[in-house]
């Protein structure tokens, strides 16, 4: 394992990966922009590519990826028993889930916060005109806790329908079952696309929470877990050094020594965490750089038509802000 031999009870995750061939990947069982399998059973979305640049890291081979669906409420299972290598599946950092599950969250891949949907014929403009609505939201996840505290917080009385599933929830709200669907923001203007029209519906301009969205890993490996930030961290970094998939291969002659250093051309900083020095190459190469991915699969062009907002560089307004590679 040479210079970073992993320590703790679960140590050496990168030498079974590597043995099996694969990452197994935990995500959603449908989320269009972040994990959403097409007909054919072909994944994609931003929790998808994430993984795929992990394979990219290791294998450079960003297809070599498994993945598993999973539930809101079975995900955190899946990972503490070693099903999967790393949960990639809009999931929300707290402090609960970071210190009572013996899991490790890898960074902020979208900061998101719960909002609301509507059917713009309810004539409503506004979260505080909620009273006594009946929501719509799935079980085992952060949005049921929300809704309390901010129904609370105004005084306002409501009903909860729950669901395990997502498209359970999506499925009630189509039928009128609710007249409110709450989750993340980026999971209802995902979700809104699996309408039976689109059109009708609004979201809120409330946004209640913090939702900090990001890959997870089992803690006693850190290894692993420092490969699951630094490959976020790598495509970050490469977007702000304008680094892409287009030109990563004629960057690896710039003169910048941050570009050279990211991009394996000096130093040994792939080596440290039991990868190539090119892992960033890799990455890069295979899958882009974080503003690539984001527009790929969520963007302004996409179905979503999401704006970068919070997550556009820390340059450029946003909060998306990496350690450099040094």
């Amino acid at each position: 394992m040479g210079v970073a031999a992993a320590s703790g009870a679960n140590a050496a995750k990168l030498d079974d990966v590597k043995a099996k061939g694969f990452i197994q990947c935990g995500v959603s069982q449908g989320l269009p922009g972040f994990s959403n399998p097409d007909s054919a059973g072909n994944w994609s979305g931003l929790d998808v590519d994430y993984c795929r640049a992990m394979a990219a890291a290791i294998f450079d081979d960003p297809q070599a990826v498994k993945f598993t669906p999973l539930s809101a409420k079975e995900r955190f299972t899946a990972l503490q028993s070693g099903e999967v290598d790393v949960l990639s599946r809009n999931t929300t950092w707290t402090m609960s889930r970071d210190t009572q599950l013996g899991l490790n969250f890898a960074g902020v891949n979208y900061y998101d916060g719960q909002g609301f949907m509507v059917r713009k014929s309810l004539g409503v403009t506004s979260a505080l005109e909620l009273s006594g609505a009946r929501i719509c939201t799935n079980t085992g996840t952060t949005t049921e806790l929300n809704v309390a505290d901010y129904f609370r917080a105004n005084n306002m009385p409501y009903e909860i329908v729950a669901f395990e599933k997502a498209d359970e929830v999506v499925q009630a709200y189509d039928a009128k079952r609710c007249d409110v669907y709450t989750t993340d923001a980026s999971g209802l203007y995902a979700q809104r696309l699996k309408l039976t029209n689109p059109g009708e519906h609004m979201v809120l301009p409330e946004i209640i929470s913090k939702e900090p969205l990001g890959p997870v890993v089992q803690q006693g490996d850190d290894q692993w877990f420092n490969i699951a930030k630094w490959v976020h961290f790598a495509q970050v970094n490469a977007e702000e050094l304008g680094v892409t998939s287009a030109n990563v291969d004629e960057m690896k002659n710039s003169d910048n020594p941050s570009i050279k250093r990211m991009l394996g051309a000096e130093g040994a900083f792939g080596e440290a965490v039991g990868l190539s020095n090119d892992w960033a190459y890799r990455i890069i190469k295979h899958v882009g750089n974080y503003g690539e991915m984001f527009e790929r699969n969520v963007g302004p062009d996409t179905p979503l038509g999401i704006s970068r907002g919070l997550n556009a560089l820390w340059s450029q307004g946003g909060l998306q802000y990496a350690p450099p590679i040094r």
